[in-house]
């Protein structure tokens, strides 16, 4: 018997779906460490990390989200969601009025403690390093029964960022870079998500992997690794720092402060990565974005 085309395919993604749909009840390790068992698919899903909004989003499973924390705003649609607090000052009693069947947090801010008590499911997803923006976007995919979702997302951003990357890769002349995240003054380290966006746009980080991923900063150590392009912080600020006068960024003009989306973009370790990284490569090279 012949089936048309269109049927075929139809048909093929139906299978494709059926195949890659998330059995329940799901048990597994979490990011604090805790084994979790989620029962059901989730239908109401409280979000307390900006990302992770995002991400649901991304995986088709905006619809599932009943409240955001407070700094979600990316895409449209959760800004208009009830707010839950922030990471250090959530709301626990407007999360459980919500009546989630689970809440994704991060491992910071120690939600998971009354919320567990309350009877909720809590599953902490908390990217750091740069594959696990990938790695946890499956996860989710998993958590929520959007699995072919995540990773057609996670190949599409991999694509996207290669098409920078072929930009950039053979840059003869690489800036040693410093990018200030808080005045602190804390920094990235090169294997942070960030810190790999800083190398993947074409400049070498001055901050050593032995620093870690986030690490607070002596300014004297800044001073002594004279980078070529300071970002984050703004001239006037930078000068004004003991010492920073002497650097070569200083020297040179080239003192960039970043836009507030982009900046908003490269603080999230989500779907919007891709976006992030081209927005970083236009500063550190914008000869090849002419």
């Amino acid at each position: 018997m012949k089936f048309p085309v269109l049927t075929l395919i139809t048909l093929s993604a139906a299978l494709s779906g059926a195949a890659s749909a998330t059995s329940y009840p799901l048990t597994l390790k979490d990011d604090l460490g805790r084994t979790v068992t989620v029962k059901a698919e989730p239908r109401r899903i409280v979000s307390m990390l900006p990302s992770t909004s995002e991400t649901l989003c991304a995986i088709a499973a905006c619809e599932k989200l009943v409240g955001v924390d407070t700094y979600s705003d990316y895409p449209q649609q959760v800004t208009k969601l009830p707010k839950m607090g922030g990471l250090y000052d959530p709301n626990i009693e407007a999360i459980i009025a919500q009546k989630p069947d689970l809440v994704l947090v991060s491992k910071y801010g120690k939600l998971e403690g009354p919320l567990t008590q309350a009877g909720i499911t809590v599953v902490a997803v908390n990217p750091e390093t740069y594959d696990e923006v990938f790695s946890k976007t499956l996860t989710l995919g998993r958590v929520v029964n959007r699995e072919a979702q995540a990773r057609a997302l996670v190949t599409r951003m991999k694509s996207d960022i290669a098409r920078v990357e072929i930009l950039t890769r053979n840059v003869v002349r690489k800036p040693t870079a410093y990018l200030e995240i808080d005045p602190t003054p804390y920094s990235v380290g090169p294997n942070s998500f960030m810190g790999v966006l800083l190398t993947k746009a074409g400049a070498r980080n001055i901050i050593p992997a032995s620093m870690g991923d986030f690490p607070k900063v002596d300014p004297e150590f800044i001073v002594k690794a004279n980078p070529q392009l300071i970002l984050g912080v703004d001239a006037k600020t930078a000068g004004a720092r003991p010492g920073w006068n002497s650097i070569g960024a200083l020297k040179t003009g080239r003192v960039v402060t970043i836009p507030t989306e982009l900046n908003t973009m490269l603080g999230r370790p989500g779907p919007r990565l891709p976006q992030a990284l081209r927005g970083l490569a236009k500063i550190v090279h914008p000869e090849l974005f002419k």
